[in-house]
């Protein structure tokens, strides 16, 4: 990994500084008093003006967390949304926030694409290698997440999911050979603290700071993004 967590906050690797956080920080509580899920949707709308739903939860069945959708093979249990009009049911305002997690707090916080940013999504490799020449090149950047699965989320302006895959065969990159996805409308992303079962919560890789409430268009991203996924592509394929 290209950064590092103090206190419970993530740092840049080239500093060793944490950035000063408004979101609640994930591990800085105790663990008898951990991040409230409620807590953290209210300042999502709050303090970044994002829109927030409820998603699914975990519940422990003979001991064991199990999603609350009911399949036994769920691929992301406890964090995805929890019925089909989960759309109409994203709200920006704080107060309907409160009051939705207060209805479930136990929810977890999902984020609607195509609103307010896009997400590019990459593997957790390729995401490192990208960020850490993002950082060297002083490239302006979103807030990042890193999922338990392995996954990396880079926050963009909307519109990157409409033309990411013409943006990548500018660069001669094929869109199906590269492990990048583009999340925009119609999508979403889990944010922390979400758990995804027993691997663990969603984390912040950069959080959402006032120093990054300017998101980078896709098509900053992509070129650097595009290599370290065609690295990667290369080096599986050895």
């Amino acid at each position: 990994m290209v950064v590092e967590e103090t206190i419970g906050v993530t740092a840049d690797v080239t500093t060793g500084v944490a950035p000063a956080a408004h979101i609640p920080r994930q591990r800085s509580q105790s663990p008898l008093s951990p991040p409230s899920p409620l807590e953290h949707a209210v300042r999502y709308a709050q303090e970044r003006a994002w829109d927030v739903f409820p998603g699914t939860w975990l519940e422990a069945v003979e001991g064991v967390p199990r999603c609350v959708c009911g399949q036994s093979d769920c691929p992301a249990p406890g964090a995805h949304p929890a019925h089909a009009g989960w759309a109409r049911e994203a709200t920006g305002s704080a107060t309907t926030a409160r009051g939705l997690w207060t209805k479930e707090p136990r929810a977890s916080v999902l984020l609607p694409t195509g609103r307010a940013f896009d997400a590019l999504e990459v593997s957790e490799e390729a995401g490192c290698l990208a960020l850490a020449r993002l950082e060297r090149m002083a490239q302006a950047l979103g807030p990042v997440t890193c999922t338990p699965d392995g996954r990396m989320l880079f926050f963009v302006l909307p519109g990157a999911a409409a033309k990411t895959p013409d943006a990548l065969r500018r660069l001669g990159r094929s869109p199906r050979s590269l492990d990048l996805r583009a999340k925009g409308e119609g999508d979403w992303v889990a944010a922390p603290p979400s758990r995804l079962g027993t691997r663990g919560p969603v984390q912040w890789v950069r959080e959402p700071t006032a120093a990054n409430r300017w998101l980078p268009d896709a098509e900053e991203l992509l070129p650097t993004l595009a290599y370290a996924c065609g690295r990667e592509a290369a080096v599986l394929a050895r």
